[in-house]
C-alpha cells in the first residue's frame, strides 16, 4: 500500500481528496491512510470515525491521517482515535509541506471522465442549522485566470466534464477585484477553454444567480442542462428560522425561469426534514414544493443537530418523525424521477461513460448502455426504456 484517500462529504472533499492523494505521493509517503472527513451531519462524522476504527483494526501498519471539516472543529477527539498519527487542519491540508513535498501537485482524477474543480471556499453567511462556515471560514474566490488554467489542464489529460464546486457557488468573485459573478466565471470557462465538452455546476443559492448565469443557461448548450438548487424547505416560516435568503416563491420562480430558458432542464435540490419546530402543516409545504416543482432529484437530509448552532438550541422535531418525512419526500422524487426519465423513451441522448457501460446525461440521468461502453467516451445514444433508476440506451 502506498497512499489511499477516504472521503467524506462534498464534491470539494472529493477534489481535495485528489490533491492531498498527489501531495502525499510526490512527497514520498507510504502506508498512509488519508481520512477526510465531512461535518455537515453528524451521520457523517460516526461513519468517518467507524472507518478509522476499521482501518486501524484491519491495517495495523497503516499511517492514519485525518482532515477535512470533522477534524478542524474537534481536532483533538479525532487525534484520540485508534491508528491516527496526525490530523491536519482545513488550512494545511492542500499545503506541499504538509505532505512532505515542496511543490504543489495537482488533482489527479485520472480514469475519471468527470473532474471537479474548486472555484470557491468558505461562506460568509450563517444560515442556522450550519456549522461548515465555522470549519471552512469565510468566502474565498479563486482568480478566473487560476481557473481556466485548471480545467485546460484537465481537458488536456482527457476530462470529458467539468463541475465547478464550492461551499458557497453563487457567492464566487465577491471578493475579487471587479466584483465578477459565476455566470462571468463560466463564460470565461467556455470561452476559453473551447475543447471542453461539458461544463456542470453544483449546488447554487436561488436567491444569488446573476444575470450573466442565466443568459449562460439559456444560451450555452455546453452548460449542462441540470440545476440544483440550494432550497433546503418548502415553507416561508421555516426558511426564515433557517435565515435562508430566499422564499418559497423565490425557489419556484427560479426553478419556472430555469426551464423556461431550457425546456427539458432537469432540477434537483437539497432539502432537510424535519427541521426544529416544523410541524405537519410546515412540513406539507416542503412536500408540496416537490410536488408543484416536480422535482426529480432530490438529496434529502433528515435535520441533524450540530452543537453550537442556533438550530441546535431549537425545540426538536423526535427523530423518528425526520426520518419518516425524509422518507416521503424520496418518495415524492421518486414518482417524478420516474415520470421525467419516461419523458426521454425514444430519443437521442449524449452519454458520458464514466464506468464500464454506464453514465449520465447531459440532465444528469444515469444511464446503462445495452452494448457496453469503455470509460471516458462521450457518445450519442438513443433511449429504449426507463424507470426511477435511469435509463439503457443503445449507441447510434
Amino acid at each position: 500500500m502506498s497512499v489511499s484517500v477516504l472521503t467524506f462529504g462534498c464534491r470539494l472533499n472529493a477534489y481535495e481528496s485528489a490533491v492531498m492523494r498527489a501531495q502525499a505521493e510526490a512527497g514520498g509517503l507510504s502506508e498512509t491512510v488519508i481520512v477526510n472527513t465531512c461535518a455537515v451531519t453528524l451521520e457523517a462524522e460516526r461513519q468517518a470515525r467507524q472507518a478509522i476504527r476499521r482501518i486501524a483494526r484491519e491495517q495495523p501498519q497503516a499511517r492514519i491521517v485525518v482532515t477535512g471539516c470533522g477534524a478542524q472543529l474537534d481536532p483533538g477527539a479525532w487525534g484520540r482515535l485508534p491508528g491516527v498519527a496526525r490530523v491536519i487542519d482545513n488550512g494545511g491540508k492542500l499545503k506541499p509541506e504538509s505532505w512532505g513535498g515542496g511543490s504543489r501537485a495537482t488533482a489527479d482524477f485520472a480514469g475519471r471522465a468527470r473532474a471537479f474543480v474548486p472555484v470557491q471556499q468558505g461562506c460568509d453567511h450563517r444560515c442556522t442549522f450550519c456549522i461548515i462556515p465555522y470549519g471552512r471560514g469565510p468566502s474565498v474566490s479563486r482568480p478566473a485566470g487560476e481557473v481556466v488554467a485548471e480545467i485546460r489542464a484537465m481537458v488536456a489529460a482527457g476530462r470529458k466534464e467539468v463541475v465547478l464546486t464550492g461551499v458557497d457557488l453563487t457567492a464566487y468573485g465577491a471578493d475579487l477585484p471587479g466584483r465578477p459573478t459565476l455566470g462571468s466565471l463560466a463564460r470565461r470557462v467556455l470561452a476559453l477553454v473551447s475543447e471542453l465538452p461539458r461544463l456542470r455546476l453544483s449546488s447554487l443559492d436561488p436567491a444569488e444567480m446573476d444575470e450573466d448565469l442565466w443568459r449562460l443557461i439559456g444560451e450555452e448548450e455546453r452548460l449542462m442542462p441540470h440545476l440544483h438548487f440550494s432550497l433546503q424547505a418548502g415553507s416561508d416560516m421555516i426558511l426564515k428560522r433557517m435565515k435562508r435568503r430566499h422564499t418559497r416563491a423565490q425557489s419556484l420562480d427560479a426553478i419556472r425561469r430555469a426551464r423556461a430558458l431550457r425546456p427539458g432542464l432537469a432540477i434537483g435540490a437539497d432539502l432537510i426534514a424535519g427541521f426544529p419546530t416544523e410541524t405537519d402543516a410546515l412540513f406539507a409545504g416542503t412536500l408540496a414544493l416537490v410536488e408543484e416543482a416536480e422535482i426529480p432529484f432530490l438529496h434529502v437530509f433528515p435535520f441533524s443537530a450540530r452543537p453550537g448552532t442556533p438550530a441546535a438550541r431549537m425545540p426538536a422535531v423526535p427523530p423518528p418523525l425526520r426520518r419518516e418525512r425524509a422518507a416521503r419526500l424520496r418518495a415524492a422524487a421518486r414518482t417524478h424521477a420516474r415520470r421525467y426519465f419516461s419523458s426521454f423513451l425514444g430519443r437521442a441522448v449524449s452519454i458520458l461513460v464514466e464506468a464500464e457501460g454506464r453514465g449520465h446525461t447531459a440532465e444528469y440521468v444515469p444511464a446503462t448502455l445495452a452494448g457496453g461502453a469503455a470509460p471516458g467516451a462521450l457518445l450519442k445514444a438513443r433511449v429504449d426504456a426507463a424507470d426511477e433508476a435511469g435509463l439503457v440506451a443503445t449507441e447510434a
